[in-house]
């Protein structure tokens, strides 16, 4: 007995020190009875640190240049004068841009009152946003791999993928959904494992809330947490096992053993719909039925199917192929010359993502990876979700959640056991490298000429 004892008490240390270190490789017989909190993240003071750097550099890279150009990009023309509004700054009726929920316009608001109403003004929260989205895919590396080194590639594929970068770069209402949205996934995973995940879910709960106060599409990734935990649930009610159960089984049956319906309820419907709803007393107050006819135009405005094509319009099934990018910005500065933002994710980090996906839905499905599952759910779940919508109105900059999340696939694959170190890094270097080919079409103040300009536009269908 006392032989166990000790040997229980040995592997035990082993794995709460290699979470210390940061290592990715924990040891693999880790019984099934381990208490599923010493799977959890490395040292919280030192991914605090990491957390707070990467937010400050990525924030200030997002600033060089912001105000280029000095007039509306876009659908700003849109978002703008509603946060105007807001302010005082225009009549106040009748309501500006009614069909979407006030969370992300009102942060807009703020800036403005605070900066000017003037380019720095509209476009400064979009800033903090999109480095708030890149820690936030750190965080879901850490509570994914539980290592620093590939949670830390994980955030600069993200930030060197042209999506976000542009995204962050314009008041629009995307970037503050994604944001919020992001972060309730982190620490949705990082509950996923622990046995009271309780505290992490209800504020998983309260940021998917806020993202659907910025844009209806936050609701998505609240959808797919609630599916999670019901399947997890159903399985367990029918007693459900697997005969060969392994610790890095997706369903177990013993996850979340005092975590009860009221507190599923809790957690992912009443404390989402009252973060949801705090957003609009600053316009409404507390009237309920003014409450209510927001959410009914709300809904009638984004279901509705008879909308007008669009010049850069495209279907879901063709965004994780990069068919159809979408020009928010094209300005001739000289004869030969332009100023360009054009929404384009890029092709060495989205292309070979599908590659990594299909590998990471093989070990959901063969192997029952909780990791491949969580990544799988998140990445198909908030692409597919646009295939449910009526609306035929689409564009490649909704597919900005799951190409996001794509980004925990390429590491996933990246890392697995058998592949060199070296081979993560080298690919975030040639990721990074042809972020800089394309960063003259994805940032206004960096300018390019019109050969240049036509030989990065490879396809008939990017014009």
């Amino acid at each position: 007995m006392l032989s166990d004892s000790c040997g229980r008490m040995r592997s035990m240390k082993t794995v709460i020190f290699a979470f210390v270190r940061g290592d990715a490789n924990l040891p693999r017989k880790t019984s099934p009875r381990m208490p599923l909190e010493l799977t959890a993240v490395p040292k919280v003071s030192q991914s605090a640190v990491i957390a707070v750097a990467i937010f400050l550099v990525t924030h200030l890279a997002l600033l060089i240049g912001l105000t280029a150009p000095e007039k509306f990009v876009f659908d700003e023309v849109h978002y703008v004068p509603a946060a105007r509004q807001m302010l005082g700054l225009a009549p106040s009726q009748p309501m500006l841009n009614p069909m979407h929920p006030p969370l992300a316009k009102e942060l807009i608001a703020v800036s403005i009152a605070a900066f000017g109403d003037n380019a720095l003004g509209w476009r400064y929260p979009a800033t903090l946003f999109g480095a708030l989205a890149i820690v936030a895919i750190y965080l879901c590396g850490l509570a994914l791999f539980s290592a620093q080194r590939p949670a830390i590639a994980a955030a600069l594929i993200t930030a060197v993928d042209q999506m976000l970068y542009v995204q962050a770069r314009i008041a629009m209402l995307d970037i503050f959904a994604l944001g919020f949205g992001l972060l309730a996934i982190a620490t949705f995973m990082l509950g996923f494992r622990r046995g009271r995940p309780h505290a992490l879910f209800a504020l998983a709960g309260s940021l998917f809330g806020c993202a659907a106060a910025c844009k209806w599409s936050g609701l998505f990734p609240l959808g797919i947490c609630i599916v999670i935990v019901a399947v997890i649930r159903l399985m367990q009610g029918w007693r459900t096992l697997f005969a060969d159960a392994k610790p890095d089984d997706w369903y177990r049956p013993d996850l979340w053993p005092d975590f009860r319906v009221q507190h599923a309820a809790l957690c992912f419907a009443v404390l989402p719909v009252l973060t949801y709803l705090a957003a609009f007393v600053p316009l409404y107050g507390l009237s309920l039925s003014d409450l209510i006819e927001a959410q009914r135009r709300i809904f009638a405005d984004n279901t509705t199917t008879a909308i007008a094509g669009h010049t850069y319009m495209s279907a879901w099934p063709s965004w994780p192929l990069l068919a159809r990018p979408v020009w928010f910005l094209f300005d001739k500065t000289t004869e030969n010359d332009v100023s360009a933002i054009v929404f384009l994710g890029n092709p060495l980090v989205l292309w070979p993502a599908l590659l990594a996906l299909a590998v990471v839905l093989r070990d959901f499905v063969v192997a029952r990876r909780w990791d491949a599952f969580l990544i799988a759910a998140f990445y198909f779940g908030s692409w597919l979700a646009w295939a449910l919508l009526p609306r035929t109105l689409g564009f490649i900059y909704y597919y900005l959640p799951a190409a996001t999340v794509a980004s925990l696939a390429l590491v996933y694959v990246l890392r697995r056991e058998g592949q060199p170190r070296w081979l993560l890094w080298a690919y975030v270097a040639v990721a990074a490298a042809s972020f800089a080919v394309m960063l003259p079409i994805s940032a206004a103040f960096v300018g390019t000429s019109m050969p240049t300009f036509n030989r990065l536009m490879l396809f008939q269908s990017w014009i």
